[in-house]
């Protein structure tokens, strides 16, 4: 059995577990749900959603993953739960869906990269984004988005997720900065202010039911919970360090990249009179790519965000990969990089259909946000405030003297609120992938 790798720094465990956590789920997912779910009350109702539900259940996958050291199926059994270790399996399985279809995503965004050094999308982006995002252009770089990411997680922890998120991260929210000043210099930029901003009270209060599904899929999605990727993550802690500072660090730092996305991106759409909610997965790529191609300088800037957001894409992508990788290393011992090989290019196969249909993608993303991860989340609570509690309050106070009362208020936390909500919001997950199965 291989000695199993470790962080070098804290740092690197923060920027690679904040890296799993700000990816195409803050920058192109959050923009077109905020649009979708009607701007600013969406806004609201999720960063409430962040810090009520996701930071609980964070903590949970994070005492689970330090406590095991082990895989996301694997930590079950290791800490006395063997009968729990589905939860762990729901968690790998949801992962391979999502990668799935993310990388897919990912393959996008390269081709929008290359449009923006040739001007490809300039002259209609509605056109463009159809030939990307259908078909074997698609599915061409969906292959090589894979490659690449497959190639990252094969050099290992140290080497490949913690170096490249020390790099990737800081260049990411480094180009958001950027953007997000220059969307503040455009003529519609007050108007998407007022639009992402600015909430209604009423609708809030009117619509707050409706909005839980989406927001709480959303919270979950972009901090990478209910896939086993903090679980994973925390199995290579090495030494007892304060999870809750951590955790408030990571939940804090992929908040504000979603917040300035959307200061990002709104701008840039209102500047040009483009309908923020009428693109759906194409918001990103359509709204903007209308934008950039009339904007002075358009294709400089359309490079830089689409640059950043590859960068964005890649580490949550190898985050996810390497908790289905770490899982085979664990259970079959077997060497890391034919491993990564192989099961990179199994999901590649499985998400064959996202990128030959947008139809399959929004299925695909359905199932895995709303029924997948909501579940998973809605089963760690469950087990870490009802059956592992005494446990899970023991490691949390590790690295956190006189952390009593704190504890205690977690775990009456995760058992009432956090499984009321997710177990609603798992129930219109499932009406909602139905109706999907059932219109297509």
């Amino acid at each position: 059995m291989a000695i199993r790798e470790t962080w070098a720094t804290r740092i690197g465990f923060i920027l690679a577990a904040v890296g799993s956590a700000v990816g195409l789920g803050n920058i192109w997912r959050f923009p077109f749900l905020t649009a979708e779910s009607g701007g600013a009350a969406f806004l609201v109702a999720y960063l409430i959603l962040i810090v009520v539900i996701g930071l609980p259940v964070m903590l949970v996958e994070f005492v689970i993953g330090r406590r095991a050291k082990q895989n996301v199926v694997g930590a079950f059994p290791e800490i006395g739960a063997p009968t729990w270790k589905f939860i762990g399996a729901i968690g790998a399985l949801a992962g391979f869906v999502i990668l799935s279809y993310y990388s897919v995503v990912g393959g996008w965004v390269i081709q929008y990269i290359v449009g923006s050094v040739t001007g490809g999308y300039a002259g209609n982006a509605e056109a463009f984004f159809g030939s990307a995002a259908e078909g074997t252009n698609a599915l061409a770089y969906d292959l090589l988005f894979m490659a690449i990411v497959a190639g990252i997680v094969s050099l290992g922890v140290r080497d490949g997720l913690e170096r490249a998120a020390k790099v990737m991260i800081p260049s990411v929210v480094g180009l958001l900065v950027i953007l997000a000043a220059y969307g503040a210099t455009l003529s519609g930029a007050s108007e998407g202010y007022a639009y992402y901003l600015s909430p209604d009270m009423s609708t809030i209060v009117g619509d707050a039911i409706s909005l839980l599904p989406d927001a709480a899929g959303q919270a979950f999605f972009t901090l990478s919970l209910g896939m086993g990727v903090m679980i994973t993550y925390a199995s290579y802690l090495g030494e007892d360090r304060n999870l809750l500072h951590d955790s408030l660090l990571i939940v804090a730092v992929d908040t504000f990249v979603a917040i300035l996305a959307g200061l990002a991106v709104f701008p840039f759409l209102f500047a040009q009179g483009v309908d923020p909610g009428a693109g759906g997965v194409g918001t990103t790529f359509v709204g903007l790519a209308s934008a950039f191609g009339t904007l002075p300088g358009g294709q400089v800037v359309g490079f830089v965000f689409f640059s950043m957001l590859f960068l964005a894409a890649l580490t949550s992508a190898f985050s996810i990969l390497e908790v289905i990788v770490s899982f085979a290393i664990d259970t079959f011992d077997v060497d890391r990089r034919p491993a990564t090989v192989a099961i990179a290019a199994v999901i590649f196969l499985v998400g064959v259909p996202t990128a030959m249909s947008l139809d399959y993608l929004t299925l695909y993303d359905a199932i895995a946000n709303q029924i997948l991860l909501i579940g998973g989340g809605l089963l760690l609570a469950i087990f870490g405030g009802w059956f592992f509690a005494s446990e899970a309050s023991d490691e949390l106070r590790r690295g956190m003297p006189g952390g009593e009362t704190l504890t205690t208020v977690w775990i009456w936390v995760l058992r009432v609120p956090v499984v009321l909500v997710l177990a609603y919001v798992l129930y219109n997950g499932i009406v909602a992938v139905a109706g999907i199965v059932g219109g297509m």
